[in-house]
């Protein structure tokens, strides 16, 4: 037999001393500053926020509501406060090369003043202009120069048409244009018939000065051309006078109120050329077409050519207070970089500076980005875009669809602006270190890591920080208070999820949502404060409605459809402990492990393994029996065995090394011919040296044994094992603890392979003496002395069928069978 004692009741859950706590209600408690138990990743979050140098980008790594946005969000928040307003940035439109848009950096809340500014410059001239060219000054300086230049042009014709009477030539207008005829003494034109009775030798003379002053007229006439241009230029040249007179005098205080931006200057002087060049288009702005501009949401002023003048306020930090923090909840390319429209007209697509519209590290320029990195890896081409902008320390907005030649249209090219961002992602451990392995720039780029804890020590100072917590959290959703006994059940309940009796949970979501559906329960029963009957309710309501799946399977023993003994003794059958998921629900439940043995080449076969069914952690656990049984067994001899083991009546995927000791026991059963206990079930992971290791779930596994033994009559025999290093994380069910205080059920702890084998046998293992032998009887020696006996028929059949050859050495003979 063995010296090992099942656990007492006290050993099976730890209870919250309810004299730690000063306080009858949470509402008398403080409101917690940080979460506790992350102090780690508290530090790493200041580090990483206060750190101005490229690269210190943060990854925040841990499970999903661990509060790793929330904690963020405080310190961001705390430290946005203390920094400077980043700048407006706006795009404006770029005069001498319309695709390429200029950016200006503007003090905060100076963005939206230029804009307004702009809009009611175009206002201003579009009245301004067309009443300048419509007043009387311009009109008589225009009369006037009409005047002088239709004197320039008259002069040559009035000096040719003097030329040519004074040769008795008339120059005469036709529908044809100009002519010359021959004028006679009282200075009338000869009539064709009249001049035909001339002699020959006048007619010809007086051609020959119609020729010649022909050959000048038409000289004269390709002047025209210039002295229409210089007639247009020097028109021009009044229009531009008019227009500068009146463009300087709107934006002569414009001009005051931004001399502290020479950026802004700049761009003015540009608008104001560009408007004296085309005056004509304030002149008749009705003529423009409306009907795409009014697609774009523009007002009249605004209307067609003149939309160059606006002001595209890309980014408005007038209302931001301290350095901007932004959550992006989508993180696609267009989402994060910024996108450029398109309007269509017409079956043709066009765009301008100001369809160009801004992304959250627009928004986050000079603050802070937050986003989740699932969300970002499994955007397409977001990732690459976010390092390679990240690595330049410029932004510019992109056109996705232009990059991949999605879209055949001309596009824009803005100008980029200069980024100044820290981004924070927020994501689990495995893909932080996936990203570590496999994405060489991840680690330039994100040097630091915020890793939250998914539990803290438990003691008296954690259970006081952990009420405050609650009750920070119970104000923030407006719940009840809770009494001291129902704080110490979430606490007692927060130490059931960390699956440690000497731990606590610090994941925030799941305290807060026990907390919420405790309110239910204690509003339900119009109570004014939090019970502990509420909080049991709670969990007691969690189990009933994730419990379909395990009652079914429960009934399923119950009907025996699966085979689970729970008395009696069998060779080489025993109960093992497996846990699955119901949602976010674990609950166990025993699996019937058996193991045949026979001659063999001293290989353990798991059939799971054989047919794929199980991971790499079960297949490792598997092949460490076998290095157990060689090194404790048949240290100077072979292994000849053929041994199987399997979970019956599984048909998915089985993965974990907690069943290493639960398929030991039934082999060594097997081996020993020696009956286990089936009113025990057994749970522990078993390394080479027959150490009994921890597992996980122990308390899932230990209540489905039990509710199985429940259904079929506690008889006072059954209990469970498990490994001496999981007492600390026992946090039974009430109805569990109550059966072991009255003696129904029982927990054994066992630490050996050894003590775990004499509790499933009722017999003593044995140790070995000063020679090395098993006490006789032991199952020990019967296991030994069986594969001794393997060993010998394996050497018998070899010599029977000859040296060298070890075709007989699988057992396939009839008479080497060997099953138990």
């Amino acid at each position: 037999m063995t010296d090992t004692k099942p656990l007492d009741p006290e050993a099976l859950y730890r209870h919250c001393d309810l004299s730690a706590f000063d306080f009858e209600t949470t509402a008398e408690l403080d409101d917690l500053p940080e979460l506790p138990g992350q102090q780690r990743a508290t530090d790493a979050i200041r580090f990483g926020v206060g750190m101005r140098r490229d690269g210190y980008n943060l990854y925040a790594l841990g499970s999903p509501g661990a509060g790793r946005r929330a904690l963020i969000d405080d310190h961001l928040r705390r430290k946005a406060a203390e920094q400077a307003r980043p700048p407006d940035w706006v795009y404006v439109n770029n005069f001498d090369d319309g695709y390429k848009p200029l950016a200006l950096a503007l003090p905060a809340g100076r963005g939206r003043d230029l804009r307004d500014d702009m809009k009611q410059l175009v206002e201003d001239l579009e009245a301004a202009l067309p009443a300048a060219f419509e007043s009387d000054e311009y009109r008589a300086r225009r009369k006037e120069l009409e005047q002088n230049l239709e004197e320039e042009r008259g002069e040559p014709f009035e000096a040719l048409t003097k030329k040519a009477r004074e040769q008795g030539i008339a120059l005469i207008r036709t529908a044809r244009g100009m002519a010359f005829a021959p004028m006679n003494e009282d200075e009338e034109v000869i009539p064709p018939e009249e001049f035909n009775k001339l002699p020959e030798e006048e007619r010809e003379r007086v051609r020959e000065k119609i020729e010649k002053l022909q050959n000048e007229l038409e000289k004269i006439i390709q002047q025209i051309p210039r002295w229409q241009r210089e007639a247009r230029r020097k028109i021009r040249r009044l229009d531009r006078d008019i227009t500068r007179v009146a463009v300087d005098n709107l934006m002569e205080d414009m001009r005051k109120s931004w001399r502290d931006q020479p950026d802004v200057l700049r761009y003015l002087d540009a608008v104001r050329d560009d408007v004296i060049e085309n005056a004509g288009d304030f002149a008749d702005s009705d003529d423009n077409d409306g009907s795409a501009m009014a697609l774009l949401g523009l007002g009249d002023h605004e209307r067609g050519s003149l939309t160059r003048y606006r002001v595209n306020l890309l980014v408005d930090n007038s209302a931001t207070e301290g350095a901007p923090i932004v959550f992006e909840n989508h993180p696609s390319h267009q989402n994060l970089f910024g996108r450029i429209e398109h309007m269509s007209q017409m079956g043709n697509l066009f765009t301008n500076f100001t369809l160009i519209k801004p992304g959250a590290l627009h928004r986050a320029n000079g603050g802070y980005l937050v986003i989740e990195a699932r969300k970002v890896l499994v955007q397409p081409f977001a990732w690459e875009s976010l390092k390679r902008t990240l690595f330049a320390g410029e932004l510019r907005v992109e056109s996705l669809g232009q990059e991949l030649s999605l879209i055949s249209t001309v596009s824009l090219e803005p100008e980029a602006l200069g980024l100044d961002v820290k981004v924070i992602l927020i994501g689990s451990r495995l893909l932080y270190f996936l990203l570590n392995e496999y994405d060489p720039e991840f680690g330039q780029l994100f040097k630091v890591a915020a890793d939250f804890d998914d539990s803290m020590p438990r003691d008296d100072d954690a259970h006081r920080l952990y009420a405050r917590m609650i009750a920070t959290l119970g104000r923030r959703e407006h719940l009840l208070p809770l009494d001291r006994a129902a704080t110490a059940r979430v606490i007692e309940h927060g130490a059931r999820q960390a699956e440690d009796a000497e731990r606590v949970s610090v994941h925030l979501q799941r305290v807060a949502d026990l907390l919420r559906e405790a309110d239910y329960f204690a509003r339900r029963d119009d109570r004014d404060v939090i019970e502990r009957a509420d909080v049991q309710a709670t969990v007691e309501a969690r189990r009933y409605r994730a419990g379909r799946a395990p009652e079914r399977l429960q009934e399923a023993i119950r009907r025996g459809v699966l085979l689970i003994d729970t008395d009696g003794e069998r060779v080489g059958q025993i109960n093992g402990l497996s846990v699955s998921n119901a949602g976010q629900m674990a609950f166990g439940h025993a699996s019937r492990i058996s193991a045949r043995v026979r001659l063999g080449k001293g290989e353990v076969k798991d059939i799971q393994r054989e047919v794929k069914l199980a991971g790499p952690i079960f297949s490792k656990a598997v092949l460490t029996l076998t290095g157990y049984l060689g090194a404790h067994y048949a240290p100077d001899f072979p292994l000849m065995l053929g041994a199987s083991l399997v979970f019956e009546q599984t048909y998915g995927g089985i993965e974990g090394d907690s069943a290493t000791a639960a398929e030991l026991f039934a082999l060594l059963s097997a081996l020993a011919d020696v009956p286990l206990k089936q009113s025990l079930a057994v749970t522990g992971s078993a390394n080479q040296y027959g150490e009994v290791q921890p597992i996980g779930a122990v308390n899932e596994k230990i209540e489905g044994f039990f509710d199985t033994c429940r259904e079929r009559g506690l008889t006072g025999g059954q209990g469970v094992l498990i490994p001496a290093a999981n007492v600390k994380h026992l946090m039974l069910r009430d109805d569990v603890i109550e059966a072991v205080r009255d003696g129904k059920f029982r927990v054994w702890p066992f630490a050996t392979v050894d003590e775990g084998l004499a509790l499933v046998t009722g017999m003593p293992a044995g140790e070995r003496d000063e020679r090395g032998r098993f006490p006789e009887g032991s199952v020990n020696d019967r296991v030994q002395k069986r594969l001794l006996e393997l060993a010998e028929t394996a050497r018998a059949w070899s010599r029977r069928t000859g040296a060298g050859r070890d075709e007989g050495a699988d057992g396939e003979s009839d008479d080497g069978d060997g099953a138990s």
